[in-house]
């Protein structure tokens, strides 16, 4: 084992502290709290909500046993590594986080939530080879999907935005299924079981692709128009579901014609539902994180921190 280091995520949706030291990881989060029928939280109450939560997240690995000296420190900072890219969510994790790392004597490595999310992917699917070779990732969650061109930089990843939506993501299109459908937010567990109890083959929404990018607001309205004449929650489930696996298979097809021979990697929320897991994998051999590493969650950036430390990287 080398020295420990820490990581330190706060989404839009949860709040989470882990530990990585070069081997083996532990990540402890929690779901931020969002009323009964909203479809998500202001910055200003996430952000608020980060604030009362996030100790505990740290004493709760305290009490795990895990933390021990603490050789770095890391924390997400923005969405994505991108100009102007920026949520004050963020700010909770790198304020504790840069404070952190002073009090200690150790250094501070800040990275991406996206960077995060696919280090965790490759760590968990024990394909960590990945952060050093050119591959193609699909980011899926509640707020993003986005088909991502990534290669090496440095501790970290270089990423490219090749395609995806062009409006809501497949986050979003099955979060507000389930609330047409009076489900918890988020609603992507309550879809996946409902699947499998979908009494006819409903057959997807045909999503028209635009090179490697498509639009899913269409199929929003397709949606409310089945659960407002009275179709079963299961069939409503089983065509969203159908719908975005679908397209995300058809880009990511596309995209393999256009990079020949690169893995895919899958990574975010949505990517823990185990119908597009079977398809994708069966389709296009692609590479999936851990269902707990999928959702949001701080080991990616605990886990980039612990390369930054080893490689020397400046601060």
């Amino acid at each position: 084992m080398g020295e420990l280091c820490l990581g330190l995520d706060t989404s839009n949706y949860t709040t989470s502290a882990a530990v990585f030291d070069g081997e083996t990881g532990e990540n402890r989060g929690q779901l931020l709290t969002v009323p009964q029928g909203a479809l998500g939280l202001r910055q200003s109450d996430a952000l608020f909500q980060h604030v009362k939560r996030l100790h505990l997240m740290v004493e709760q690995l305290r009490a795990d046993g895990l933390l021990g000296r603490i050789a770095a420190v890391g924390a997400s900072t923005r969405p994505r590594e991108a100009e102007g890219s920026y949520m004050p969510c963020f700010l909770v994790g790198e304020g504790q986080g840069r404070s952190l790392a002073a009090a200690l004597g150790a250094p501070f490595y800040p990275c991406s939530h996206q960077q995060g999310h696919i280090a965790a992917a490759a760590w968990s699917a024990g394909r960590e080879d990945l952060l050093d070779r050119p591959h193609l990732a699909w980011h899926l969650s509640g707020g993003t999907t986005e088909l991502l061109y990534v290669e090496p930089e440095g501790h970290t990843v270089r990423v490219e935005i090749v395609g995806g939506t062009s409006d809501i993501s497949a986050g979003q299109l099955i979060d507000r299924a389930g609330v047409l459908l009076g489900l918890t937010f988020p609603a992507g567990k309550a879809l996946d079981g409902l699947y499998p109890q979908a009494d006819e083959p409903v057959g997807p929404f045909k999503v028209k692709l635009n090179g490697l990018t498509f639009s899913l607001s269409g199929v929003e309205n397709q949606v409310r128009e089945r659960a407002e004449r009275g179709d079963s929650p299961a069939n409503v489930a089983r065509f969203t579901l159908d719908t975005v696996i679908g397209v995300v298979l058809r880009a990511t097809e596309a995209a393999m014609s256009r990079w020949p021979g690169l893995p895919v990697l899958c990574s975010g929320g949505v990517a823990s539902n185990r119908q597009l897991r079977s398809a994708m994998e069966r389709a296009c051999g692609a590479v999936f994180a851990q269902p707990r590493y999928s959702t949001d969650n701080a080991l990616g950036v605990a886990i980039l921190a612990h390369r930054a430390l080893e490689r020397g990287a400046a601060l």
